[in-house]
């Protein structure tokens, strides 16, 4: 598919579906006019993360209805699809069109027109993010510390704090001796009572580079007195140096008391009017609820915890930490109206003060109690789909007992390796076609996936290819496993796992070398965002910082 000579919009209609196509130029125009725009790459998670426009927003076609309708909200806002020129822009395109979306182009010759044009592909996930770690670390001048040094000072008994600034699932699996675990966002509320001396050393440390940047600058904007550094190349770094890891750890910052609080509020806040965040009222939120002009995205920057306890209704969890480093999970359409929600401030200020130094404009706080208590459902996309090819469990025991079927699973391949049905096939819903071609067919042919809904999304497709009756597993592999009938860890896969990203520590081979490669594309990323010229960055006015306080 390509655009005219003259990088003119044409319009093509598939279906019932009409989108036009753009040229690399004609995109490049749009990234740059200031209006709301979302960039969508609908290949799978690997294949995109070897090579995308930077503002692009990864949202797989195997799993579209799962995620789009939170990423984008709006059914209007003006979106462009991307692929290989390979008909997933169009087939996305499709369910799009029939849930409303009504302003759908896709890239004209697909990711390899952006190339040939002379356009900047990147490589990675979350990359906007990692490169925004970069130029602050260059901006700020963020201080470091190396793992050998860290590790003399533990060693000796020196008065230091280690600070694990990602959230409690990646501290748990691995983490650095003495470490407490204070999620990027809980820095500033929190680290008072972690140190109450101003001459303890603050280490602040992730598992690569960017939360451990952000963290340490976050309090130094935040002017705490104490000497505050980042854990260079955080856990990769310290495994790098030879030095072990811990696993399984529970330790969690302490309650936030009154003094703690009261200072973390000014200093907050002085931030955040710093980078120009405004606050808002309840009346305003309303109104912008209302408005079928703009985008809206409301965020709970807490805990997850406090989140479930109680929330705004409407709010979607986002802890800070995790906005700021991955902003292109939460934010799909540029140019939006972003809301931040924290009932103690703190957490809502420094977060919004990061992602207006990354260049969202619109970023607003909101100091309001929660209402809505657990976590509702995610929007999700209407299908085609028919609850009527379900089979429930027994009447797939009885086949599987008697080798009368083939289990096509449609999770998530590190899922699926961890544990699946006996005997079940892997295979990625977009990319079908490919995986059927290596399944020997046996008797009843059903769908699976981790609940069941991807595996139930699948099978109008599936009819369509195979023109045979097809089935889903209502429940997916999850009734199976309550059941406590046995899961698999022998593959069977009819496609390769290119669905997900690993990350360096996750990977097969050489775990050092893969730790190395990416601590290098992380510290490459600055020059290449300033060699594609379509993301602009700021920091924080050295005279906007607090200064530091005698206690």
């Amino acid at each position: 598919m390509t655009a005219d000579a003259a990088g003119r919009l044409s319009v093509v209609k598939s279906a019932s579906t009409s989108f036009a196509l753009v040229s690399p130029s004609d995109l490049r125009r749009m990234l740059g006019d200031g209006g709301e725009f979302a960039l969508i790459d609908v290949r799978e998670e690997l294949i995109f993360s070897q090579g995308h426009l930077l503002l692009a927003r990864s949202a797989p076609l195997s799993r579209l209805e799962l995620k789009f309708a939170q990423l984008v909200p709006r059914r209007a806002t003006r979106i462009v699809l991307c692929d290989d020129d390979d008909g997933l822009a169009a087939r996305a395109a499709a369910i799009l069109g029939r849930n409303g979306y009504s302003n759908l182009s896709i890239l004209g010759g697909g990711i390899a027109s952006w190339e040939a044009a002379g356009y900047e592909l990147f490589s990675g996930v979350n990359v906007p993010s990692k490169a925004f770690g970069e130029f602050i670390e260059h901006a700020s001048h963020t201080p470091s510390i190396a793992a050998a040094d860290l590790e003399r000072h533990l060693r000796e008994g020196a008065d230091v704090a280690v600070l694990d600034s990602r959230p409690f699932d990646e501290y748990a699996r691995v983490s650095l001796p003495t470490a407490i675990n204070v999620p990027g966002a809980e820095l500033v509320l929190r680290v008072r009572d972690i140190a109450p001396s101003r001459d303890t050393m603050i280490v602040v440390n992730c598992a690569g580079r960017t939360r451990s940047i952000i963290g340490a600058q976050s309090l130094i904007n935040a002017g705490l007195p104490n000497k505050v550094v980042a854990l260079r190349n955080g856990t990769m770094g310290w495994n790098l140096a030879g030095f072990a890891c811990e696993s399984g750890k529970d330790r969690r910052a302490p309650g936030v008391s009154a003094k703690a609080l009261q200072w973390a509020r000014q200093a907050a806040q002085q931030v955040a009017q710093g980078c120009g965040v405004k606050s808002i009222e309840r009346s305003t939120l309303q109104a912008w609820r209302k408005d079928t002009e703009r985008t809206l995205y409301l965020f709970d920057v807490r805990d997850p915890a406090e989140y479930e306890a109680g929330h705004v209704p409407g709010a979607i969890s986002a802890p800070g930490g995790q906005l700021v480093q991955a902003t292109d999970q939460y934010i799909g359409t540029l140019g939006a109206r972003i809301v931040l929600v924290d009932d103690a401030e703190v957490r809502a200020a420094m977060t919004a003060s990061w992602l207006r130094q990354m260049g969202f404009t619109e970023v607003f706080t909101l100091t309001e109690p929660g209402r809505e208590i657990g976590w509702p459902p995610a929007p999700m996309l209407e299908t085609d789909a028919s609850a009527d090819a379900a089979i429930e469990l027994a009447a797939l025991e009885e086949l599987f007992s008697s080798n009368a079927v083939t289990i096509v699973d449609l999770s998530f391949s590190r899922n699926y390796l961890q544990g699946h049905i006996p005997g079940a096939w892997f295979a990625i819903r977009s990319r079908l076609e490919r995986a059927f071609k290596a399944i020997p067919l046996t008797g009843a042919l059903v769908l699976t996936s981790e609940d069941g809904v991807i595996a139930r999304l699948a099978v109008a497709e599936v009819q369509a290819l195979l023109q045979v009756p097809v089935r889903f597993l209502a429940g997916g592999n999850a009734v199976w496993k309550d059941a406590g009938y046995e899961l698999s860890s022998e593959p069977f896969m009819a496609d390769d796992a290119v669905d997900q990203w690993r990350k360096p520590y996750e990977r097969t081979g050489d775990t050092k070398a893969a730790m190395n490669e990416y601590l290098a594309w992380e510290i490459d990323l600055l020059r290449r965002i300033e060699r594609d010229g379509s993301l602009h960055f700021s920091c924080l006015p050295l005279n906007a910082r607090l200064p530091a306080e005698s206690r």
